[in-house]
């Protein structure tokens, strides 16, 4: 369980998420990605990095009750650094970041995948940010990566979650295969660009980084200004307490 990183072969560096049995990621977790990607990028063998999951899910965001667990407010800020630090890795990683995404891509998974340079995902993913639900905020910035600006807006406004399919349409999602060949496909995909000179692949990634139009750290960081007002305010946490109630009710009347 953890974040394992190994090569899988010549130029592939391949970083996996193992969180059982949805990956909610503790704080710990999210600072681990960080630190795995950025070494990936670091080596100069690296050309290329396949983000992957096991599990149901390819993430289901942050550990809420793991910040439940703690007292005041350190747990959240905490993770908030986390999420800061694991995407902006991705983003800035040296070298090209494919994300192998199956099953449900939520929250501080948005992160992520917002800020890979490809997304191949499985015939069942779906992508949401559910934060409006939860009484926080955050990665709209990089679901705004992700889909046009409006449909963004009613994605977070109402949490709903958008099909691989739908986002394959709009251009996000590079190709959408069976659950049991993303896998095969990201490798394929990497080692078309793993076999690449690696200094050309490292200063495309350095250019087009440099005329993105988005600076998806400062938006980032504006947005979990809001998401600490609310849980000063209070808010988060009575938001928090309904979901876990609401939760509980439906699984004991199935």
């Amino acid at each position: 369980m953890g974040i394992d990183r190994h090569s899988e072969s010549t130029g592939i560096t391949v970083i996996t998420v193992d969180y059982p049995p949805v990956n909610a990621i503790p704080t710990d977790g999210w600072f681990a990605i960080a630190d795995e990607v950025r070494a990936a990028g670091r080596d100069p063998g690296t050309r290329v990095v396949v983000l992957r999951a096991e599990n149901r899910g390819f993430n289901a965001g942050v550990d809420i009750k793991e910040i439940q667990r703690k007292p005041g407010h350190q747990a959240l800020i905490d993770a908030n650094h986390g999420c800061f630090e694991a995407f902006g890795a991705i983003y800035d990683c040296q070298v090209p970041v494919i994300a192998a995404v199956q099953g449900f891509c939520l929250g501080g998974g948005i992160g992520l995948v917002g800020n890979a340079d490809i997304v191949i995902a499985s015939e069942d993913a779906t992508f949401g940010l559910p934060e409006v639900d939860r009484g926080a905020l955050g990665a709209a910035t990089h679901l705004s990566r992700l889909v046009p600006q409006h449909l963004m807006r009613a994605l977070f406004y109402t949490a709903s979650s958008i099909t691989a399919q739908q986002l394959h349409q709009h251009g996000s999602v590079y190709q959408v295969v069976a659950r049991a060949e993303l896998d095969a496909a990201a490798m394929a995909l990497a080692e078309n660009i793993a076999a690449k000179d690696g200094n050309v692949i490292r200063a495309a990634k350095l250019a087009l980084n440099g005329i993105d139009p988005q600076d998806v750290h400062r938006d980032y960081r504006y947005e979990q200004g809001f998401t600490f007002e609310l849980n000063l305010a209070g808010v988060a946490d009575e938001m928090r307490a309904r979901f876990d109630d609401d939760l509980a009710a439906r699984r004991a009347g199935q």
